[in-house]
């Protein structure tokens, strides 16, 4: 194995170049484009465990977890037999099985807010859907998101937040008409004084609020307790629909999601990441009189060719069955109580101004000298900084996520000596700083 630089090597800078003439920006996903850190982005071979490999023969301790999905650590066997069992049989149908059936049943019993799920292929179909299912149960247009919660690559929430506590939205993305985010309210996140004043400035008006239960799309942000509550006692008052988007912290911070961990339950939930297994496979699903208004049942349009694709399904399935067997929780937030503290002594000892945030397996540390509770705040963090420990873990063989603003993940394979591996390699980085 060669020795891991603070550059990619030649053999991921000669693929970039290539990727450069085949792929906008060379890559499938902006965020894997390292934008936010400068530098080449390193081209993976394989993964086992809690390890990435590049093509240059580099190993790296793997913090971003397919950025959510292995829960279970890369090439977990269970879940590669049961993939190799589901494409003996075949790779797509078109058509019902009994396997959708059963993954169904396990969301189902999973996660509080669900009666009934529709099986979709990603994150941003699973939010885009329930946007327009909680539209057509409501017979409203107007939505409530949260500035630095993302939820996929959908028009009307693609939107960022004005200067007021609240505002229609304005798009964000070259692409999106003004009329895309006409209906679409922004407030920050854990105000609820702003979720107040905009019921009472737009009464029987709101269809929905989606947010992420704790973001992690501007770094790991948790909410409040008396955010969440004031959340689910506004939508009730108004009869809007509560939408978790537990994309990322479904079956992760619990078995239940979020909503199990903080008591607070929603009336739609989508879901993506460990649901697969690491395969493309999302979901959303809520009480059954909404999602009774989803066609064929009702008369709101949503559909996918592959949607509950068997391989991806034998996948989730395999996944979810060993989070029950095996429940990995708390040794998660045993290991992220170990690797949050070890920052956070780490940045104190080299006086670096920080935040280190997390919550379970799910942590983020902000170059940043005060709490980070919106995106406000999470904007004043040091970009510059981040960088520059970005690519002296990667020099030490840890791979974090390219962006202050992405929460790192971790699975039940990373062991205490890998945190505290972790941990050392962070400390000499700091120390450089």
């Amino acid at each position: 194995m060669t020795q891991t630089r603070h550059y990619a090597g030649p053999k991921s800078v000669a693929a970039f170049e290539q990727a450069c003439k085949l792929m906008p920006g060379g890559v499938n996903s902006p965020a894997r484009a390292f934008g936010a850190v400068g530098g080449t982005p390193l081209f993976i071979d394989h993964a086992d465990g809690p390890y990435l490999f590049d093509i240059d023969g580099n190993r790296y301790i793997d913090y971003i977890g397919s950025w959510g999905p292995m829960i279970l650590g890369h090439r977990s066997p269970a879940v590669i037999e049961a993939i190799e069992k589901a494409i003996a049989n075949g790779t797509s149908y078109g058509a019902p099985t009994e396997a959708e059936s059963r993954l169904a049943q396990q969301i189902i019993d999973a996660v509080p807010s669900i009666d009934k799920v529709r099986l979709v292929n990603s994150g941003t179909e699973a939010t885009m859907s329930a946007i327009r299912v909680a539209r057509g149960a409501t017979g409203r247009h107007k939505v409530i998101k949260f500035s630095g919660n993302y939820h996929g690559h959908v028009d009307s929430l693609l939107v960022a937040a004005g200067s007021a506590a609240a505002t229609l939205g304005v798009p964000d993305s070259p692409g999106v008409t003004p009329g895309a985010g006409q209906d679409t309210i922004v407030l920050q996140y854990n105000d609820g004084d702003a979720v107040k004043n905009a019921f009472a400035a737009h009464p029987g008006e709101i269809a929905a609020v989606i947010l992420e239960p704790v973001v992690g799309n501007m770094g790991c942000v948790p909410p409040t307790m008396e955010f969440l509550e004031t959340l689910r006692a506004e939508t009730l008052s108004d009869q809007s629909i509560l939408i978790f988007d537990e994309v990322m912290t479904g079956f992760r911070l619990a078995y239940g999601g979020a909503q199990e961990r903080f008591g607070v339950v929603p009336d739609m939930t989508t879901l993506g990441k460990v649901v697969g297994g690491g395969m493309p496979l999302g979901a959303y699903g809520g009480r059954a009189d909404i999602m009774d208004n989803v066609l064929p049942a009702g008369k709101v349009f949503q559909a996918g060719t592959l949607s509950g694709n068997p391989v991806a399904v034998a996948a989730g399935s395999a996944t979810l069955q060993q989070l029950v067997e095996d429940p990995p929780y708390e040794q998660l937030d045993a290991m992220g109580d170990r690797l949050a503290d070890g920052v956070h002594a780490a940045a104190s000892k080299h006086g670096i101004p920080h935040q280190v945030q997390h919550v379970g397996s799910m942590l983020t540390l902000f170059f940043n000298a005060r709490p980070v509770t919106n995106w406000p705040e999470a904007d004043r963090s040091d970009r510059e900084a981040f960088g520059r420990y970005f690519w002296g873990l990667i020099e030490k063989g840890i791979y974090m996520p390219c962006s202050q603003f992405e929460a790192l993940f971790f699975s039940n394979q990373h062991n205490e000596a890998l945190i505290d591996e972790t941990i050392d390699a962070i400390d000499q980085v700091l120390a450089g700083l």
